[in-house]
């Protein structure tokens, strides 16, 4: 198949690397194209703007970073519409709001196009291993078609119904990451203050009810110092605000999440922090600024 892909970030180089194992023609544009690098080295073909990279594919993917960036690509001059051929979808697997999804689903349907909102978790790991989470909304042709696509990146692929409902459901995930992510964090800071083996802890917390992804995957790169992003803490907050403007729009008080979102502003907005992984929250707690 001829697929564009456009976001040649953490999560976009592997998803792409693994579309060119699975056999697909793979055309991507990138702001910066040295970031492109990794995946034209893999074989993928660079072409210089989103408007090409529609013109040359029967499937165009996104992935980039917030949501404003989301909607220049599609929408900009030489954006994907621009390009993009009757009958060809366009997916977006960008973490963006669920209104974005529906508007940019309408647009497509106007240029006879179908469209997917189809965010995914697992973070850089996830990418690299195909074993993403593929959450997805829009049109159930489309879906359907893609289906084998989804399954050679990712190892769990839902629909969830309309535009906008595969975003719901990444708010929905991004929510309960967010209390791993403080809670795993917490957790540290306690086991050190209390003198404990932290890598044996670790490794008993994994065997119990304390285990799950975050602390897996993150706990160990914390142990080493290992800042880098798997997810940027800077789109995390991203998410956050998303999912608490969401949750307005729907009269919802979600106490803890807002507490997860200032810690994350204080790391990202007040620290600089924002290009460190999510997992860098620690260092609020083991470096604290009055």
């Amino acid at each position: 198949m001829q697929i564009g892909f456009i976001g040649t970030g953490v999560m976009g180089t592997g998803i792409i690397k693994n579309l060119l194992k699975a056999g697909h023609s793979v055309t991507v544009y990138n702001r910066t194209k040295a970031h492109a690098q990794p995946v034209l080295d893999a074989g993928a073909t660079w072409v210089g703007s989103p408007k090409a990279v529609a013109a040359a594919s029967q499937v165009t993917m996104t992935m980039v970073g917030y949501p404003q960036d989301v909607e220049d690509v599609y929408t900009g001059e030489n954006g994907i519409f621009a390009g993009a051929q009757p009958d060809s979808l366009v997916v977006d697997m960008t973490t963006s709001t669920p209104t974005l999804a529906v508007k940019l689903t309408k647009m497509a349907h106007e240029q006879h196009l179908l469209a997917l909102d189809a965010p995914v978790s697992g973070g850089d790991v996830g990418a690299q291993n195909a074993t993403l989470t593929v959450m997805v909304g829009g049109d159930k042709s489309a879906y359907d078609r893609l289906l084998p696509v989804f399954q050679q990146i990712g190892q769990r692929v839902n629909y969830f119904g309309l535009a906008g409902k595969g975003q719901h459901t990444k708010m929905a995930n991004q929510i309960m990451i967010a209390g791993t992510m403080t809670g795993l964090t917490e957790m540290l800071v306690y086991a050190k203050a209390a003198d404990l083996d932290l890598p044996e802890v670790l490794t008993t917390l994994s065997s119990g009810g304390a285990d799950n992804w975050s602390m897996e995957n993150y706990v160990p790169r914390i142990l080493k110092g290992d800042y880098t992003p798997g997810f940027f803490a800077k789109h995390f907050l991203k998410d956050l605000r998303i999912a608490l403007q969401e949750a307005d729009r729907m009269h919802l008080d979600l106490p803890a999440t807002r507490q997860a979102k200032q810690l994350y502003e204080t790391m990202v907005d007040d620290r600089g922090l924002g290009n460190d992984g999510t997992q860098g929250l620690i260092k609020l707690y083991e470096q604290p600024q009055d």
